[in-house]
């Protein structure tokens, strides 16, 4: 078992000439005046290189280890060190490290790999005085980022608990100092939120601001603990946002929000940031996304064109993954709007290195809109796919394709395969389970469903799909009730499982608790189906013009959308 993780381990190479020469066989020039190496030295070298060589990591490593001390040459411990560890030898690598620290006190290469092997060692306690005494060697304009790294170097420590302690004991100083204050209260909430303990990685959060109201740290902490400990650290975070927030974090809250399903406020901070920093791209691109998934068609065409303006004046070289995003969501908006001439133009300019599954995927759709619906489906088998990944997305997307274009026998065989390739893909089953809803093979698909639940157990999505599956059959309404009330536990703010619950309660007979429950969630987020729900209750309480106009804003969302467009048969509404 390897200690310590490295891309590979680091070769000496001499960079005395006459070793150079005397390996190649040509002539050596006496060495100058003031080299460390002198007859017995060189020969010692060249001895345990060819040990090495040879196969004896070991042997070399103490000829080495034994010129390194006699020499205080930093790269021959290094050397001697990492022939230790490719030995498979803890022990004599920390013997090597801590040599060399003793020679040179203040090399910190020396103080790292003493860490990393005490870690890799499960010497826990020792690797704490160690990061105490390496932090404190550092100078002090170094020490923030040093501090900053330390969840990375425990980050394979198996007790997260016990680090965390050990860490925060090695921190006390650096606590106390204001410059130092943020980042060290920020690294003990990371290694405590990892443990587990959210209670006190909040108390390090707010401490960290407390400490440094300007530090990003605490902050990004904080954004981190929101799902799970809002009452904590939502007064801060409010706090830090109220001002000019740093454009980074005010996105990142931004994301956070939306995760939460707290869409409105999500938009709200986007909005603030493009007034605050109009020249922060990835702002309007996050903007323009949310837009489009609102259909704010026309804002969110602006907000995308500002940001393609920007990255192209980038010179940021992780770009591409930004640009493909707004292209195809340009594209999307051109097509819903049948300009599929402009759609296709959005197309043609993605990047040459993104996802061809992505690009694919969106051409075919906008090929089934021309009608050419063959045509779309070749460009989606055509695409090559060389990991299983890819093969797994490549059936994912056919599926999803041939399911739109009402090819539900085609689709359920496309993941019937892939299934058999993959039985495990939890991704592969919720979308047979979907297909069976859609199938009529209903014992099938509530299978598939409770088997999700077993495999992901806090995931919501398993409990509201089967939940909402019997309720709209009107059937065990109990049960459905038990399971869409655990999806709402596990995701209060989702305004699709909330239309889930508002559904059962219409199918409950509760029509004011369900037009209560989907107004709600249609305001949180205007979705064509979730109009067809508020709709029908509206409908059936007599309000037939405020159903009426809910159906039709729904038709202006998705017009075609199945539920809507069944529920608008099913009344014979014409809009």
């Amino acid at each position: 078992m390897q200690l310590v993780d490295y891309d590979g381990f680091m070769k000496y190479w001499f960079s005395t000439a006459a070793l150079v020469w005397a390996t190649t066989g040509a002539c050596a020039e006496p060495p100058v005046q003031n080299s460390k190496l002198n007859a017995v030295l060189f020969y010692q070298l060249l001895m345990g290189e060819l040990n090495v060589q040879a196969g004896e990591p070991s042997s070399g490593f103490a000829i080495i280890l034994d010129a390194a001390r006699k020499t205080k040459d930093e790269a021959l411990f290094q050397r001697a060190t990492e022939l230790a560890l490719q030995s498979r030898s803890g022990e004599a690598a920390l013997q090597a490290a801590k040599s060399w620290k003793t020679s040179l006190p203040e090399s910190q290469e020396a103080n790292r790999y003493i860490l990393q092997i005490l870690l890799a060692l499960n010497r826990i306690e020792e690797a704490g005085r160690a990061l105490k005494a390496s932090i404190s060697s550092l100078p002090l304009k170094e020490q923030s980022a040093a501090i900053g790294s330390i969840p990375r170097v425990f980050s394979r420590v198996q007790d997260k608990s016990f680090a965390a302690k050990i860490v925060e004991q090695s921190l006390t100083a650096a606590i106390q100092n204001p410059e130092t204050a943020g980042t060290a209260w920020t690294t003990i909430g990371r290694m405590k939120r990892d443990a587990g303990d959210v209670q006190a990685a909040a108390e390090a959060a707010r401490a960290g601001h407390a400490a440094n109201r300007k530090a990003p740290g605490p902050i990004m902490l904080a954004l981190s603990l929101l799902s799970k400990a809002p009452d904590e650290v939502q007064p801060m975070i409010s706090q830090y946002m109220a001002g000019d927030a740093l454009p980074e974090l005010r996105l990142g809250y931004a994301r956070t929000l939306i995760d939460l399903d707290q869409i409105q406020p999500a938009l709200a901070q986007l909005n603030q940031l493009s007034v605050q920093h109009p020249e922060f791209a990835p702002g309007w691109l996050f903007l323009g996304l949310l837009q489009s998934d609102l259909s704010q068609v026309l804002q969110a065409e602006q907000s995308l064109q500002q940001y393609l303006k920007l990255a192209t004046l980038s010179k940021d070289t992780d770009r591409a993954a930004g640009l493909t995003e707004a292209y195809l969501a340009l594209s999307q908006m051109a097509q819903k709007q049948g300009r599929l001439s402009q759609a296709d133009d959005w197309l043609a300019q993605i990047p040459p290195e993104t996802d061809p599954l992505k690009v694919a995927s969106r051409r075919a759709a906008l090929l089934a809109q021309q009608g050419r619906k063959a045509e779309g489906l070749k460009v989606l088998e055509q695409v090559k796919v060389s990991s299983p990944q890819e093969v797994r997305s490549k059936a994912l997307a056919l599926s999803q394709w041939l399911r739109e274009d009402k090819q539900m026998t085609a689709a359920f065989a496309t993941i019937e395969k892939a299934l058999a390739q993959f039985p495990a893909d939890t991704d592969l089953q919720s979308e047979m389970a979907m297909l069976c809803e859609k199938l009529g093979r209903h014992e099938q698909m509530e299978s598939l469903l409770r088997g999700l639940m077993k495999a992901k157990p806090t995931d919501p999505h398993a409990y509201n799909a089967l939940g909402y599956a019997l309720a709209d059959r009107k059937i065990r309404l109990d049960e459905a009730r038990e399971l869409i009330l655990k999806a709402v536990q596990l995701a209060p703010r989702d305004p699709f499982i909330q239309d889930s619950l508002g559904w059962l309660e219409y199918r409950a007979g509760n029509m004011q608790e369900a037009l209560r429950i989907l107004e709600a969630a249609f305001k949180t987020r205007p979705d064509a189906e979730i109009a067809a729900h508020l709709g029908e209750v509206l409908w059936q309480m007599g309000q037939l013009d405020k159903a009426g106009t809910i159906w039709r804003e729904g038709l202006m969302l998705k017009a075609d959308n199945e539920t809507l467009l069944e529920t608008l048969k099913q009344f014979n509404f014409k809009p």
